[in-house]
């Protein structure tokens, strides 16, 4: 693997607010210019976030209701056609092939990945 690195502080990493959360609705998508699906992700006590996610390729939309996901919460909301972004999924990249990060045991929705 060739890929140059950006070496980060722990402080910088610290900042970073990834949480457990789970899908509890996922939709079609057609308005994003890449194929995408809407989700509806519960957060427990940090509530509901919405977001869409490049995942068309691995991944059924009746598959994804209760699945146990990764995002990051504290990025600005972003516009994505006539959708407002609230979080971002987390997933590893291969080529147009996205898959979710996810909890190996069962976790509490809200909690911090550190």
């Amino acid at each position: 693997m060739n890929e140059q690195t950006n070496e980060i502080s722990w402080n910088d990493f610290s900042k970073v607010e990834m949480r457990v959360g789970t899908i509890v609705e996922a939709a079609k998508f057609p308005e994003a210019k890449k194929p995408a699906y809407k989700l509806q992700i519960d957060f427990g006590e940090l509530g509901m976030r919405k977001t869409s996610a490049q995942i068309t390729n691995l991944y059924k939309l009746e598959d994804l209701p209760g699945k146990k996901i990764v995002a990051v919460l504290n990025f600005p909301p972003k516009q994505i056609a006539n959708f407002m972004s609230e979080c971002l999924v987390l997933g590893a990249v291969d080529g147009d092939k996205i898959s979710l990060l996810s909890v190996e045991k069962d976790a509490k929705n809200g909690l911090k990945i550190g």
